[in-house]
């Protein structure tokens, strides 16, 4: 009887199970990802970018990848990689045997070479170049093994070398010395682009030719790009994506019923930042220190987070998020709290003429920029000490404008290209750093380069807290909010908890029909 029993228990988990997986016709089934993240350019070497890198991350291939929440780095096109010695100043990788491009030719340490050399040739103002400035020269020692040599010890270069940044291109597709244009993609992701309309949509198809770190690659997908939140709150609610991310309104977010049946919602932390950032060049209002102190003085972050974000942000008080190693809260141990008086002081140390007046950038369109620029204008004119003349721009146009320094201020979002507070040194506060604004500190610079001889990346903690004090009383940058992370999928759809984590990879091949 007990044998009976338990076989039709057997049967009836079994029956069950079978209803709970996907038809065949499910699995060849499109799944549609809806985002406000703006592709900038198909060419990793000119494209230093949250929506860009999404997409190299499924149609390219990088030597490491990052593991779902991991922080080492693992094999991807490399079968193997490791430093050379006891330097951390060469970094060597044997590259998987079996990877073929689109066209047909087998992968070699020859491309590998070739798309790190492009990369820092064609050095364009908003291409990744600077994540490599201890990249001195690369070797291609033979057809399957690459040699990095760098410049300084840098125990997170392959945590680079696992980003966007390092895509591996067909060195027969791509000019060395010129960015690609057209809309074709030549990689070795788990994805081939089929086809990609700028601005609209990017639809992706399951590689067969893959091979890699993943046993298998996912459903076809279906990328939607939308100008705006409200946009894409609207196709969502449309029934138009089975799947939502960056960004829906902050007032949708913020109502967000885990209970809901008919939706499946992951909120998570996210190494995601804002800053203001300011213009420190001798041209710029902003030049004098003095100045830029006065700013810190009166930027209230947690009024941003619960008006304009409405509690789906907080208030974040340092260069370097929380969760990562080396936070702190510098901004708040210098500005405890708003103060006009303090500041008006420091403007009369200044010498300046009272208001100050200084342009605020923003992207337009792109989540709560525009409310949230209304509401810092609002916040430093407080007092009558400055003027704030506000612009939106299109969101290339806006890059293209930080990147010459056209700008006085600017507030901009920033990924976190690997999970290490790195990341967030000279990429934002470096000499010649992503976000060009002209701030250099040589202190900051040997600090930075000093953090990265740690392979046990708690020992770099103290440099990273020196670090946030220099740039705390320096103010090339003034710490606005760190971001929560949400997904919203439909019921039917699974492994949206594991599309975006923080390590910089956006795992399209994870969402599944359930």
């Amino acid at each position: 009887m007990r044998v009976l029993v338990t076989l039709l228990a057997l049967a009836v988990v079994g029956i069950g199970g079978w209803q709970l997986l996907p038809s065949q016709q499910d699995q060849n089934k499109t799944i549609t990802v809806g985002t406000t993240d703006a592709v900038t350019n198909l060419d990793p070497a000119g494209a230093y970018d949250a929506g860009s890198w999404a997409l190299f991350s499924n149609v390219f291939q990088s030597l490491l990848t990052f593991e779902p929440g991991g922080v080492e780095p693992v094999p991807d096109a490399a079968s193997s990689c490791a430093f050379q010695g006891a330097g951390l100043r060469t970094y060597q990788c044997t590259l998987r045997s079996g990877i073929t491009f689109p066209s047909g030719r087998a992968m070699t340490a020859e491309d590998v070479k070739y798309s790190f050399d492009r990369v820092k040739k064609i050095n364009s103002d908003v291409g990744p170049a600077s994540l490599f400035s201890t990249l001195a020269s690369v070797t291609a020692d033979s057809a399957t093994t690459v040699t990095f040599h760098l410049s300084s010890p840098d125990a997170t270069f392959p945590l680079k070398v696992a980003t966007g940044a390092g895509s591996i291109v067909d060195k027969d597709s791509y000019p060395a010395g010129s960015l690609r244009t057209g809309t074709a993609v030549d990689g070795t992701g788990p994805y081939t682009l089929a086809s990609y309309t700028r601005g609209r949509q990017a639809d992706l198809r399951p590689n067969g030719r893959y091979k890699g770190y993943l046993s298998g690659t996912g459903r076809p997908i279906e990328l939607r790009y939308y100008t705006d939140s409200a946009k894409l709150d609207s196709a969502w609610k449309a029934g138009q994506v089975d799947v939502a991310t960056r960004d829906l309104p902050p007032h949708v977010l913020s109502q967000l019923n885990p209970s809901d049946p008919k939706q499946r919602i992951t909120e998570s932390d996210s190494a995601e930042t804002r800053n203001l950032y300011l213009n420190t060049r001798a041209s710029s209002p902003l030049h004098d220190v003095r100045v830029r102190r006065a700013m810190a003085w009166l930027v209230d972050r947690e009024e941003l987070s619960a008006t304009v974000y409405e509690g789906t942000v907080d208030p974040l008080y340092s260069l370097i998020p929380a969760g990562l190693t080396g936070h702190t809260t510098s901004f708040f141990d210098d500005y405890p709290k708003q103060s006009a008086q303090k500041a008006r002081e420091l403007l009369t140390q200044a010498g300046v003429t009272l208001p100050v007046r200084f342009t605020l950038g923003y992207g337009r369109k792109r989540g709560a920029g525009e409310q949230e620029a209304a509401a810092l204008k609002k916040q430093l004119e407080a007092g009558g000490l400055f003027r704030v003349d506000v612009q939106g721009y299109e969101w290339t146009d806006f890059q293209k404008r930080w990147a010459a320094g056209k700008m006085d201020a600017w507030a901009v979002g920033w990924v976190a290209d690997y999970p290490d507070p790195d990341t967030f040194g000279a990429a934002l506060v470096g000499t010649g750093s992503t976000m060009s604004t002209g701030y250099s500190n040589k202190l900051v610079d040997h600090l930075i380069l000093d953090s990265q001889q740690y392979p046990d990346r708690s020992r770099a903690a103290s440099d990273f807290k020196d670090i946030q004090a220099d740039v705390a009383q320096d103010v090339p940058l003034i710490p606005l909010w760190q971001r929560k992370e949400y997904v919203v999928s439909t019921e039917d759809v699974g492994g949206g908890q594991y599309l975006d984590d923080g390590t910089g990879v956006f795992r399209l091949w994870r969402l599944n029909w359930i």
